[in-house]
């Protein structure tokens, strides 16, 4: 059983999915603390002059101890509308656009109180139309009580996994020989990103999946993410 985890991100980039694909349970890691100025709250679409940041407004201020299930949306500044507005204006001619606009209107026509909510709804519905298997676990419902290595052991107890699949930013942290100790295989993922046809030209790496589904749909999609890694 090969268990695999980040942070529910918003929109997240082709990378988070194919870590996903290659795991049996997939745990998204929201009691931990909030970073700000990371992906947790925005993340990058293509535009005709280059990219952009999507960002969703938090209320953070004074709380840099809140966890990613705890932070709340700041509704008082509109960006819903600016999101499907900017989706719309650059992808509305996009091959596939219409497959998801659906989806992404109801998402944006919403009024989301808390993060994790709205970052988890699209997960889950892109875990869908990529025909993503692994069973999604929310880390806040398994009670951990460790951090770092020991909280990714706990994790792997607490679900019956004896493999941990990990982001090569592991290696700087994670602690292999706590691994060992435990049974518990240790391997990385082996993801490089995927060049692909986009709108506009040149290419640019590492925006937002919806990128890639809204100019391919979501079975070429799938072939493109679960072939960028192993």
């Amino acid at each position: 059983m090969i268990l695999a985890g980040h942070q529910p991100n918003y929109l997240p980039y082709v990378g988070f999915f194919n870590k996903a694909m290659n795991c049996d349970i997939f745990e998204l890691t929201d009691h931990v603390q909030y970073t700000k100025k990371e992906w947790q709250n925005r993340n990058k679409i293509r535009t005709t002059k280059g990219w952009m940041w999507l960002t969703v407004p938090v209320l953070n201020k004074y709380k840099h101890e809140q966890k990613i299930n705890e932070v709340r949306i700041d509704n008082d500044k509109k960006w819903s509308d600016k999101h499907w507005k900017s989706l719309q204006l650059n992808y509305k001619k996009s091959p596939f656009f219409h497959e998801y606009r659906d989806f992404f209107d109801n998402i944006y026509s919403k009024k989301w109180e808390r993060l994790v909510d709205l970052n988890i709804t699209i997960i889950r519905y892109l875990f869908e139309q990529l025909d993503i298997r692994a069973k999604i676990i929310r880390s806040s419902e398994l009670n951990i009580e460790e951090n770092k290595t020991g909280m990714i052991i706990e994790m792997c107890k607490k679900l019956n996994a004896d493999t941990y699949l990990s982001g090569m930013g592991g290696v700087a942290y994670l602690q292999e020989s706590k691994f060992k100790e435990k049974d518990i295989r240790l391997i990385y993922q082996n993801f490089k990103h995927p060049i692909y046809d986009q709108r506009f030209t040149p290419f640019i790496p590492n925006l937002s999946t919806i990128d890639l589904m809204f100019n391919y749909g979501s079975e070429k999609s799938r072939d493109i993410i679960l072939n960028s890694g192993a």
